[in-house]
């Protein structure tokens, strides 16, 4: 049947409808997916510009590292265990350096299986001090007439050695086999308090001989002397009992 003149022929501007149940190409698998993807990417970067303007005013809290180091002091309060008067004039000390090197072995045995050398630099500091609490009722005699007084103190004393343990430290530790597997196990804390007080007792006969007690003389007859000259005394004599 021939067309009509008056019935228009379909326009050829526009592509047929696709049968529903034709097969999808390839290629339109591919177009497909990778509007997906930049539709994703697109969303994604929305996601983080949004998160970093909520952190930037401070409504979102930070998460740089969720692996970070985190510190917890769980220490207990300060326990005070004792308290007492001092009637002590520290009139000198002196800090000491001194090195420690300690070996323990067993006899009989090689040194490669039971061996201990410890290298340990301790620095300690000695006081040398007068006790006024230990004066003598007749200690301290005064002549108001003449403006003088005549003190009788006891000799300085020297305290032990306080080891300072932010300027001491281990140079170097050998140990034998059987040591290192004993150390593996638990260290014992006794190995390194002998080396602490091994290094104690040298700084404490150390000072001794280093001249301290006569400086401790010189310095509280100063103090004593300054102190009764603002008093109006003008003459003013220490005299140290023996030690």
């Amino acid at each position: 049947m021939a067309n009509s003149p008056d019935v228009d022929e379909p326009t050829r501007e526009y592509p047929a409808v696709p049968d529903e149940a034709a097969p999808v190409t390839p290629q339109q698998r591919k177009s497909g997916f990778a509007r997906l993807l930049i539709f994703t990417g697109f969303v994604f970067a929305l996601m983080v510009a949004g998160c970093l303007g909520l952190r930037a005013i401070n409504v979102l809290p930070t998460f740089d590292n969720p692996f970070s180091d985190q510190t917890v002091d769980r220490s207990q309060p300060v326990l005070l265990q004792s308290m007492r008067d001092l009637n002590r004039y520290v009139a000198a000390d002196g800090t000491f350096q001194v090195i420690v090197d300690l070996q323990e072995n067993k006899e009989n045995v090689p040194d490669f299986l039971v061996n201990r050398r410890t290298l340990f630099v301790g620095s300690g500091t000695v006081e040398a001090y007068v006790d006024f609490g230990a004066l003598a009722g007749d200690a301290l005699k005064i002549d108001e007439a003449n403006k003088s007084i005549e003190l009788t103190l006891p000799a300085p004393e020297q305290s032990t050695a306080a080891l300072d343990m932010a300027k001491s430290y281990v140079v170097a530790e050998e140990r034998g086999l059987l040591d290192r597997i004993g150390d593996a196990f638990g260290d014992e804390p006794g190995k390194q308090q002998r080396v602490y007080q091994l290094a104690q007792e040298r700084i404490t006969e150390a000072a001794k001989s280093s001249g301290m007690d006569q400086r401790a003389k010189e310095n509280t007859q100063r103090m004593l002397e300054s102190l009764f000259a603002r008093l109006g005394y003008t003459t003013v004599t220490v005299t140290f009992a023996n030690p």
